[in-house]
């Protein structure tokens, strides 16, 4: 498998990326309205909503993303996470891979306990 995939609740996938090749690949496949995320701290999947997403939808994927990042595995505590849509996202010369622009974003505090709450979720 490329990507990671998960499941919202209202069953809307979403891939993440592994690191920084599949994070190039994600972006590279994501639809201009589709939502996009990636903590505001460097470290951290790009995570990719199929199709039109919901709040709820938004909410449970910036979890999935705050999760996956080196925020979160060095400091156990609350996670920036930045949203945005496919057509914010660009590439510009002499980037390295995984790594682009962002020309705008709303950011979302993803509390510890969420994060905790997932992740045990996940295991059971």
């Amino acid at each position: 498998m490329k990507f990671r995939e998960f499941e919202t609740s209202s069953g809307k996938k979403v891939l993440a990326g592994k690191d920084a090749k599949t994070n190039e690949e994600l972006i590279n496949q994501v639809g201009k309205d589709e939502v996009v995320l990636h903590t505001a701290k460097p470290g951290s999947p790009f995570v990719n909503i199929k199709g039109k997403a919901n709040k709820k939808d938004i909410k449970e994927a910036a979890i999935i993303c705050a999760s996956k990042s080196q925020d979160w595995r060095d400091n156990k505590s609350d996670v920036m996470v930045n949203v945005f849509t496919g057509k914010d996202v660009s590439k510009q010369k002499g980037m390295k891979e995984g790594t682009w622009k962002v020309a705008k974003s709303k950011t979302k505090m993803i509390k510890k306990r969420k994060i905790e709450k997932f992740l045990k979720e996940k295991k059971e």
